[in-house]
């Protein structure tokens, strides 16, 4: 095969997924998942026992029952629109397109691996995470540098940080926002849900919190909702030390007794739908609001592979590569 010169490629990065909602699949993906620092930084010789000696054993089992419950005939929800992303973005830029999990396989390195077959010598970073947090982005880079290592001959490299406040995102959650309403009528509440980190993160410097802030702030400018009809929680919260709050589940607990009974609820921080917006959202926290007496529950999917969101992955890879 002759190698193209100056050949720019993308990877195109999401968290990962099991490979099966197994038992055991399950437990391979959390251990590596919950090995990495950034996602849990206490000490090793205290982490790792309490990891595999309680958390992996117990929490397997469990969570691949949860997988079974929204698997694709396809596979993985997330892998599924992973792959779709991959097929629709590459049609659209004139750039192979590689996909890249942070966690499972196709890993980092064989997304590397793929576009440096095909001749790239640069490559484009493309994390699909429109808020930065340190246990999400800055994992994606510090994969790409492992993976990197030891090589002989390492591509250029461009990272997009962050797109929480590019226009093209916000247009796109305003348009599946207004479609939900078209289809359903509009609710009560826009409830917008962020995936949780620990409060000690942000106070560390973890700018996350203030780009969902801004995501809903921009997003409610584009809707041109009133401070009473959208708000932002956040969910997902693992352990016993004190997360980002509002939390998810605690508010849905008590917004009937406000007066809230349709509500309609999006998770902005996912760019695919996944366990925490297909299981933990649209099942666990419909439930725990219909049972604290709300009457209207609506899930409003994630932008997966919508033209618009396709766009938007097309519009960034555009802007990164300016000069290449």
């Amino acid at each position: 095969m002759t190698e193209k010169h100056n050949q720019v490629g993308v990877l195109l990065v999401n968290l990962g997924t099991p490979e099966a909602p197994t038992s055991q699949s399950v437990k391979a993906f959390l251990s590596e998942f919950l090995h990495d620092h950034r996602v849990v930084d206490l000490t090793r010789w205290l982490w790792c026992p309490l990891l595999h000696g309680v958390i992996l054993p117990i929490r397997s089992p469990k969570v691949a029952k949860l997988y079974q419950s929204i698997w694709m005939e396809e596979g993985s929800p997330l892998m599924v629109y992973a792959k779709r992303q991959q097929k629709a973005l590459a049609e659209q830029v004139s750039a192979p397109v590689a996909l890249g999990m942070t966690y499972g396989n196709p890993s980092i390195a064989q997304g590397l691996d793929e576009l440096q077959a095909k001749g790239c010598d640069k490559v484009l970073v493309l994390p699909l995470y429109p808020q930065y947090s340190a246990t999400t982005t800055a994992a994606v880079f510090d994969k790409v540098a492992k993976s990197l290592k030891g090589r002989p001959v390492i591509p250029a490299l461009r990272y997009v940080n962050h797109y929480h406040d590019h226009p093209l995102y916000q247009a796109a959650l305003a348009q599946s926002v207004k479609q939900h309403w078209q289809a359903h009528g509009k609710g009560d509440l826009l409830l917008c849900s962020y995936h949780g980190i620990p409060q000690r993160f942000a106070d560390n410097g973890d700018p996350y919190p203030r780009h969902c802030e801004q995501t809903t702030s921009l997003l409610q400018a584009e809707l041109g909702l009133a401070d009473k009809e959208i708000m932002m929680t956040y969910q997902s919260r693992f352990g016993r030390e004190e997360w980002l709050k509002p939390y998810t589940d605690k508010t849905l607990e008590t917004l009937p007794s406000k007066g809230v009974k349709t509500l309609d609820i999006m998770t902005p921080a996912f760019s695919a739908d996944c366990l925490e917006t297909l299981e933990e959202i649209a099942e666990q926290c419909r439930d725990t609001f219909l049972e604290a007496g709300g009457e209207r529950f609506r899930f409003i999917p994630c932008l997966n592979d919508d033209e618009a969101h396709i766009h938007l992955m097309a519009s960034l890879v555009a802007q990164h590569t300016q000069g290449w």
